[in-house]
């Protein structure tokens, strides 16, 4: 077994200017077998709360239970707990054998035979059996970061801690590892808490998402809860790449219409309702991923607005286009097969059921776009288990 909940986690570090909060209140719970990701920018507490759950750092408030007995003062070697550091932490004198049986060794009374059938066993899984006779020195990034894993399976625990893992990596290798992690987890069926900055790995890797800012936990949901029904600008803006694109706006309620200062966009009766359920106030965000953007060559009518192209970047499969509006740069992403020059004037059409909206002021999703639905996801208005609400906004 290997559930694990955290309940008003606080971390405040102190200085001579005074106390710096870390960690501000987090509170979630993760079941037996989850792959858990926390994600976030640097800075967000994310590697401090992992240290807190693994007792390399004491908690300044709040509780952490594993199997529903309380670990929150308990040493670190008593937790149960394996963590693989963003540095592999492999001792340079070394054999990769040794590295991976040094600490069963030092924790548990199994004997040599024991050991090394455990550690066969997770060189085996790893695919790093010829390289138990090498050192550190000897081996590359990735065959490093396998010692570092086989040494946490070794230790056969409820909960796998994972620390950026594969930052130190190539990009194609990262993506080969972050596809053997996943396997390798489904396999274990292992807890793990995995931490990174990075969204993809996020988004590929996790059974559900943790987005934290400052300290505090904006939303906690699946891949695609995280995607499609953002919590708020934070969460909408940080999770898909490119990024979110972002337009300040005015709701004329009479009109029925979001007014920006290069466009007015008209809204039909359902997304009306929408707003008017949620007592939307004037100043909201409009929010449209640069996937949902669409170029047309005039037939869109009322929701068409007129852009000249900066900048183009062909990727192959799709293209990247940079356009702006009012004082801003913003982005579509388009098929690779429609060609687009710079300095052409187009047109772009944001479908309404492909936009958000949230509140200027607090950052808070009023209105998510209606593809959730569609894929099986909760949108404004999920439970509170399910989303964790931040007034964090810009």
């Amino acid at each position: 077994m290997g559930q694990l909940s955290i309940q008003g986690l606080t971390k405040r570090f102190s200085n001579a200017e005074g106390d710096i909060v870390a960690v501000d209140d987090v509170s979630m719970d993760i079941e037996d077998g989850e792959f858990l990701v926390l994600v976030g920018p640097s800075g967000c507490g994310k590697s401090t709360t992992l240290r807190c759950i693994a007792g390399l750092e004491s908690a300044t408030e709040g509780t952490i239970s594993l199997d529903g007995v309380d670990i929150t003062d308990r040493r670190s070697q008593d937790r149960d707990i394996a963590m693989v550091f963003q540095n592999y932490a492999l001792y340079p004198h070394m054999t990769s054998r040794r590295n991976m049986s040094f600490g069963l060794e030092m924790s548990t009374s199994l004997s040599d035979g024991e050991i090394d059938e455990r550690v066969e066993e997770a060189a085996r899984m790893m695919g790093i059996e010829d390289l138990l006779e090498k050192k550190p020195k000897e081996l590359s990034g990735g065959q490093q970061q396998r010692v570092a894993l086989g040494r946490a399976i070794v230790r056969d625990p409820a909960v796998f801690l994972m620390d950026e893992p594969l930052s130190n990596l190539d990009a194609k290798l990262r993506t080969q590892m972050r596809t053997e992690l996943q396997a390798l987890q489904q396999e274990l069926d292992v807890t793990t808490v995995y931490v990174t900055h990075d969204q993809t790995e996020a988004m590929t890797m996790a059974d559900r998402v943790a987005v934290l800012d400052g300290g505090e936990l904006q939303q906690v949901g699946t891949p695609l809860e995280c995607y499609h029904a953002p919590a708020n600008r934070f969460v909408a803006g940080f999770i898909g790449s490119p990024s979110m694109n972002f337009f300040d706006v005015a709701y004329d309620a009479e009109a029925g219409e979001l007014v920006h200062d290069a466009f007015a966009y008209p809204l039909s009766g359902s997304a009306r309702e929408a707003l008017a359920a949620a007592d939307a106030d004037e100043a909201l965000t409009l929010g449209i991923r640069p996937e949902d953007v669409r170029l047309t060559d005039g037939e869109a009518g009322g929701h068409a607005i007129d852009i000249d192209v900066n900048v183009i970047e062909p990727l192959g499969d799709q293209t990247f286009v940079y356009f702006e509006l009012g004082e801003r740069t913003y982005t579509a992403s388009v098929s690779g097969e429609r060609v687009v020059r710079e300095g052409e004037h187009v047109e772009v059409v944001f479908p309404e059921d492909r936009l958000h909206v949230f509140d200027r002021r607090t950052g808070e999703a009023i209105k998510n776009c209606d593809v959730g639905a569609e894929v099986g996801v909760s949108g404004v208005g999920a439970t509170d288990a399910d989303v964790g609400r931040s007034s964090a906004g810009d």
